[in-house]
């Protein structure tokens, strides 16, 4: 697998004094005494080398660059578009016949149930894009690697162009509609707008003429258990689902391995296949996407990107973020109140975000209630001079109150550690939220310091709301983009929203790693100068 892009990599900045990459974090917070300052540098630097463990293969990648070889730049701009070209069912069919597309906006219902010739049209219709049209993935030309949030590929900060393939319907299709069983697919936790996504699936599959169209229930699982039959899918069907949370098709995690999948998905004669999930449900879809290859399969499969955390490479935003960020205001607000109206009230309110806290972050700004936000991006302590305890007790001395609001994969370090994975790979995270509750009661119960603590876990609420009309928005151009791409032939994809513009990526590019905060960005600068809270380190 190569290396992840720059574009989508935390920052890194050439140290022109060692001749390296480093990973930068800007501090804030009071001044300190230089004693003070050295020990806090040096402990950035520590928690930074560990960080970068993360990134050595991009780092040891762009490092690998011969930046005194004049053609540097086309041949990194070269090697980027071959790893971003998106595959293809031609690729491994090399006899894949094309057609004319059967989707055409003038006219919604096929002529005939052959569609030789595709719809009829007076003229030609231009909504189709291109093969060749391109999204540009960067849009700042940073001019110093100092710039705050810098992604620079070389010491200089060259501006190299990045291009990623639009996404959308082609004028030529490689499956005929009457031929094709389309299969769907949710996998792991809920998230609000899987249903819009599938009945935005379903209705675009009918527009190009499809009828068969089942749903795959509980995840994987329902490849494997005899128990789970196939769901008959229609618009008649999925009309009214989006209405409500959850998925029609239910989740689960884990399931049955590769093989055995493309067994079934070989016996039920599926050959369009559409996985809504993470990271590790991208990972199978294209594990399944290569098994599919190797038994010369002519099955698209293509990733619809579910996550709340908003953690995928490569995406401006997921479906179900924004939903969660508004439904996070309920709880902030209710710990706020709880805050203000007790005698030395302290809210601490806990949301969703195993490696990213974007959540956490977006919530904090939005409701402008937050006083201390802490992510899994940035390591913070509880106790001592500098700690997050310390300083609450500096906000019931001057403020009275103080709310808290904490991603579920913060301060990791501080709990102990169980080892144990749920039946997707994942760690299971200690709860730092009850962990910060009992020690922030402990801690002002010791200094004789009374403090009324509250604390709201609003994860579960979150996850099962219906979407709001951004994400509802957001899930329906994915769903009708997922059809798009299959139809089109291409396949170990997934569709993504990439500078306000809807994108085609390979799988192996979104699932090197998750998204995460870089905390020298601006938006997490912005994050701080709301909060006004200091480093705790």
């Amino acid at each position: 697998m190569e290396a992840v892009s720059p574009a989508i990599r935390p920052a890194l900045i050439w140290t022109q004094r060692t001749g390296h990459l480093d990973r930068v974090r800007l501090s804030f917070g009071s001044v300190t005494s230089p004693k003070s300052n050295r020990k806090r540098i040096r402990r950035k630097i520590e928690l930074s080398a560990r960080a970068e463990k993360n990134v050595s293969a991009t780092a040891t990648a762009t490092q690998s660059i011969d930046y005194s070889d004049p053609d540097w730049k086309n041949k990194y701009q070269d090697e980027f578009e071959a790893r971003f070209r998106i595959p293809h069912i031609a690729d491994v069919l090399t006899d894949a016949v094309s057609y004319p597309s059967t989707f055409c906006l003038r006219m919604r219902t096929p002529e005939s149930p052959d569609f030789l010739e595709s719809y009829p049209s007076d003229d030609e219709w231009h909504g189709y894009v291109n093969t060749n049209d391109r999204v540009l993935l960067k849009v700042i030309h940073y001019s110093s690697p100092t710039s705050a949030g810098a992604e620079c590929i070389d010491p200089g900060c060259t501006w190299v162009e990045q291009w990623v393939h639009r996404a959308g319907p082609r004028e030529r299709i490689y499956f005929k509609p009457e031929e094709v069983k389309a299969a769907i697919v949710t996998c792991g936790g809920l998230c609000p707008g899987l249903n819009d996504v599938i009945r935005q699936i379903v209705i675009t599959l009918e527009i190009y003429g499809v009828k068969k169209i089942v749903g795959i229930p509980f995840g994987y699982r329902g490849f494997s258990d005899r128990s789970l039959d196939e769901m008959p899918l229609s618009r008649k069907v999925v009309q009214n689902i989006h209405l409500s949370g959850g998925s029609l098709l239910g989740v689960s995690r884990g399931g049955p391995t590769v093989s055995e999948i493309v067994d079934s998905i070989q016996e039920r004669g599926i050959n369009m296949f559409f996985v809504l999930g993470g990271n590790g449900t991208h990972a199978g879809a294209n594990a399944i996407h290569e098994e599919c290859c190797k038994r010369r399969l002519k099955v698209a499969v293509v990733g619809v990107p579910k996550t709340i955390d908003n953690d995928i490479l490569l995406m401006d935003k997921t479906f179900g973020f924004d939903t969660a960020v508004e439904e996070a205001q309920r709880a902030i607000y209710a710990a706020y109140i709880e805050a203000h109206s007790a005698y030395r009230g302290i809210g601490i309110v806990k949301l969703m975000g195993r490696s990213s806290g974007f959540i956490a972050m977006q919530a904090s700004l939005a409701s402008g209630q937050i006083d201390i936000c802490l992510i899994p991006e940035v390591p913070f302590k509880l106790h001592g001079p500098q700690g997050v305890l310390n300083h609450l007790k500096y906000l019931l001395e001057t403020k009275g109150s103080a709310v808290v609001c904490v991603a579920e994969g913060a301060g990791q370090d501080l709990l102990q550690k169980t080892n144990a994975t749920d039946a997707s790979g994942n760690t299971i995270l200690g709860d730092i939220g009850v962990h910060i509750q009992l020690e922030t009661k402990k801690f002002f119960k010791g200094i004789g310091f009374p403090a009324d603590v509250k604390y709201i876990d609003p994860t579960y609420m979150i996850r099962a709301c219906r979407a709001n009309a951004s994400d509802a928005i957001l899930s329906t151009v994915f769903g009708q983009n997922a059809v798009h791409g299959a139809f089109a032939g291409y396949s170990g994809i997934t569709v993504g929203l990439c500078n306000t513009h809807y994108v085609y990526v390979p799988i192996p590019e979104v699932i090197v790693q998750p998204r995460v905060i870089d905390p020298n960005s601006r938006m997490w600068h912005r994050c701080l100068t709301s909060t006004r809270q200091p480093d705790f380190i």
